[in-house]
């Protein structure tokens, strides 16, 4: 691999100064005297997208990775120019580009602070091996800044001193610092100063980023082929920054299912179908919460996909109806490679329709994977897409399966040295044909969104699930994704809380890993502590390899099977809660996990904290990482907060000892929030209760909570038939008020409300609702909390 030095020392090209200037509405581009163009375009008055060309020549206008429904337009654009720079003004950003070399600085807009700036900025390198450039960017790294993001990597959450490679990697058992793995998010956030911004370097060949590793005070990033396209985005919160780069590459495109945030059971393999039925039948008779049941490889007729081994499963749609009779949501795996065989009826149309991949001088891409040899979709093909969408049909709409697992779409090949294409394959991208050297980071991403298509359109008028391995920026739109084939250690569980952590802050929320992990298998105490981080991640899933022994819950003894129930069922009273997390997710691009960093970054003590996360707004987890503990030490950021387990009142800002046994591990609400919860229930819909709790926590002073809902699958929701309850809490030293603000059309089904006071400081002489006075007996009194049921339609509450 090149070197940064090397790519400098082997006569790069340097742009010299600016000669012509252009604007076309909100796009200027700027001319040198040796052919290259800078294309600058205002997407937002915070968003700055930079493109450059040698020999005056830009590619097609092409990405797989922009959101269409991206939020485009700026409220102020000023154009200056002096004698020696440029400079672009919006109501955020001051960008500033010097004549003499095209390099660019960019400022707050408020108060003039410089926030990024070039370092030798664009320059580049033709590759004569394969034609095309090698486009590289570096930028000043200021003192004290960190970077954060990049996706799916097994490192340490602050990125600063690191070099890491974009190349989307079948990688089993991989480990700690193992780099590439299987996505490719080239997106990181710098903080510096107390202010943060962002960039997405949006280019599908194999890159890498660099922050301040080859040189002390220098970031860079390049690609071996494409163009230099970046995005500068600017915060100054890395909220802002991640919600806009969310924006930008896409929210999911509905709401997921509220089952999908249940429990989930996986293993390759159960079968055949009276193994699935045990299964599922032990989850039920020991009370253990579960929503879905996964079928590996095995449920196939030789592994070829779409179809059923007629002798594990005589009779799917039967079995996949009964299973749903009892609360279980049939997914399967489907993977991309389409074994060669004439009688196959899927090879044959493929083949016939020139749906394959084929190499450069015309023949089909032939790869070993689980049913010998192979050929593969080209899922770039819009054409391909919509035939793959169309094989959901007989699995989704016939038989009654809820959800598909696209696994191996890295692409991954079995037995050849690199483990996926050759560069010399082809591909339509999309009428922009090219060589796998472009497309291999994406390749996963289309065939998520072809499975999604299918899903979509055959689960009508429920919502599709899809779950991905390999992914590309803006993969988040189309599906959820784990982390890949993990290991069961202890350095794995730290793996999986910093790579769900940096996932969300990539943008991708929707994230899990394998619990307790797929390689091997884990004993008792490390299962437990792995589900306790899982309960707490958004997409929650045990699966684990066959050839390791079994991974249920049960399977480590009454003590662990005590434990993990009791979590998962939190998991299940904290449903409204998340699903609220994944409407603000929707609404805003909020992370639903937040590093510390992301929660205040003003801290510093935060920058380099790994472990503690915020779980939606208002919970403070923190895993417990190492064998044998009865507790650790934790950061609790600034603020106030209450044990989850003991009520105890805790002051942030501090690192403090936290006791936990293995039946606990560190949980801390935010005081002033209100939790909803639901009832213990066994499965999303098995219950229609008429009242759910909502947690209140005193605080002196105001803080707002939200509760969304609605028929938590359909569309009805994004016809206005959601429920929207804004909480507004302001507490006093005698008093505590709780006001309600409801909008959207949809009626819940609970019409009452059990509030759980926690934390009053002064003793209830008095209680209102909406201005009438309650009897006092209606307050319940416990040794930790106050409870009161009031009509769910109550504007006001309040204490005295």
């Amino acid at each position: 691999m090149i070197t940064n030095t090397e790519l400098e020392q082997k006569g790069n090209q340097y742009p010299n100064h600016i000669v012509s200037y252009e604007k076309n509405i909100d796009t200027l581009h700027f001319r040198t005297e040796n052919g290259v163009v800078l294309q600058l375009t205002i997407v937002r008055d915070s968003i700055l997208r930079f493109r450059y060309a040698t020999n005056c020549n830009f590619e097609n206008d092409f990405s797989y990775a922009i959101s269409k429904y991206a939020k485009t337009g700026y409220n102020y654009l000023e154009i200056k120019e002096t004698k020696d720079i440029y400079i672009i003004t919006t109501s955020k950003v001051i960008c500033r580009i010097f004549k003499s070399n095209l390099k660019v600085k960019l400022f707050d807009a408020i108060d003039n602070t410089l926030i990024c700036q070039d370092e030798i900025g664009f320059h580049w390198e033709e590759s004569y091996e394969y034609g095309g450039n090698i486009v590289k960017m570096s930028k000043v790294s200021h003192d004290g800044e960190s970077y954060y993001g990049l996706g799916d990597k097994a490192d340490h959450l602050n990125l600063k001193g690191k070099r890491f490679e974009n190349w989307v990697s079948d990688s089993f058992a991989y480990g700690k610092y193992t780099d590439p793995l299987y996505k490719s998010i080239p997106f990181y956030t710098g903080l510096h100063h107390g202010r943060s911004y962002g960039v997405f370097f949006d280019n599908t060949f194999r890159s890498n980023f660099d922050f301040s590793h080859e040189r002390k005070n220098v970031t860079s990033f390049w690609a071996v082929g494409g163009e230099m396209n970046y995005y500068f985005i600017y915060g100054p919160k890395m909220n802002d920054v991640v919600s806009k780069y969310t924006d930008l590459t896409g929210k999911p495109h509905q709401l997921p299912p509220m089952w999908t945030l249940g429990y989930h059971q996986c293993k390759w393999s159960y079968y055949p179908e009276a193994k699935v039925k045990e299964i599922t039948s032990t989850f039920r008779a020991l009370q253990i919460p579960c929503d879905a049941i996964y079928l590996d490889i095995d449920y196939m007729e030789g592994f070829r996909c779409f179809t059923w081994n007629k002798e594990y499963f005589p009779d799917p749609k039967r079995m996949v109806k009964e299973l749903a009779d009892d609360g279980f949501k049939t997914i399967v795996i489907i993977d991309p490679g389409i074994k060669i065989d004439p009688e196959y009826a899927i090879f044959k149309e493929g083949l016939d329709n020139d749906y394959f991949c084929r190499r450069a001088d015309g023949p089909h891409m032939k790869g070993k994977v689980w049913p010998g040899q192979c050929v593969f979709p080209d899922y770039t093909n819009k054409d391909v897409r919509s035939w793959w969408a169309d094989l959901f049909k007989e699995l989704v709409e016939d038989i009654g399966v809820k959800g598909v697992w696209n696994d191996m779409n890295e692409p991954a090949i079995m037995e050849v040295p690199n483990k996926t294409f050759p560069d010399d394959v082809r591909h339509d991208y999309d009428g922009n044909p090219c060589s796998h050297r472009k497309a291999h980071n994406i390749y996963g991403m289309q065939m998520a969104r072809a499975t999604y298509q299918g899903l979509k359109k055959f689960a009508y008028p429920k919502r599709p699930f899809v779950i991905t391995r390999a992914a590309y920026a803006g993969t988040q739109r189309y599906s959820s994704t784990w982390t890949g084939d993990n290991v069961a250690t202890w350095e794995h569980l730290w793996i999986a809380n910093v790579q769900a952590q940096r996932m969300a802050l990539s943008g991708f929320s929707f994230v899990g890993s394998d619990i307790g992990g797929f390689a091997e298998q884990p004993n008792g105490e490390l299962f437990t502590r792995w589900i306790q981080l899982g309960v707490f991640h958004p997409f929650c899933r045990t699966h684990s390899s066959g050839d390791h022994g079994d991974q249920e819950p049960w399977m480590f003894g009454d003590e662990v099977t005590d434990i993990v129930r009791a979590f998962i069922e939190l998991r299940y009273q904290l449903l409204p809660y998340l699903y609220t997390a994944f409407w603000q997710y929707l609404d805003e691009g909020t992370p639903i996990l937040k590093s510390l960093v992301l929660f205040d970054q003003e801290d510093i003590q935060t920058h380099y904290r790994t472990d503690e996360f915020i779980y939606g707004n208002d919970i403070l987890v923190c895993p417990i990482l190492e064998p044998n503990s009865k507790g650790r030490r934790m950061y609790i950021p600034r603020g106030n907060w209450y044990n989850h387990w003991t009520n105890e009142f805790v002051k942030g800002g501090r690192e403090i000892w936290v006791d936990a046994d293995l039946d606990t591990m560190p949980i801390f609400i935010k005081e002033g929030t209100i939790i909803p919860k639901y009832p213990i229930q066994q499965y999303v819909g098995e219950q229609k209760f008429d009242e759910i709790t909502l947690e209140v926590r005193y605080k002196l002073g105001k803080e707002q909570s939200l509760l969304f809902d609605d028929a938590h699958d359909g569309y009805d929701y994004t016809k206005g038939r959601y429920s929207l309850s804004k909480f507004k809490l302001t507490g006093k030293a005698n008093e505590l008020i709780i006001n309600q603000h409801t909008t959207g059309s949809f009626t819940t089904p609970y019409t009452r409300f059990k509030l759980k006071f926690i934390g009053i400081p002064f003793e209830i002489s008095k209680i209102e609702i909406d201005n009438v006075e309650i009897t006092f007996e209606a307050l319940q009194r416990s040794k930790l909390t106050q409870e009161l049921i009031v009509d769910k339609t109550f504007t006001e509450i309040h204490i005295m």
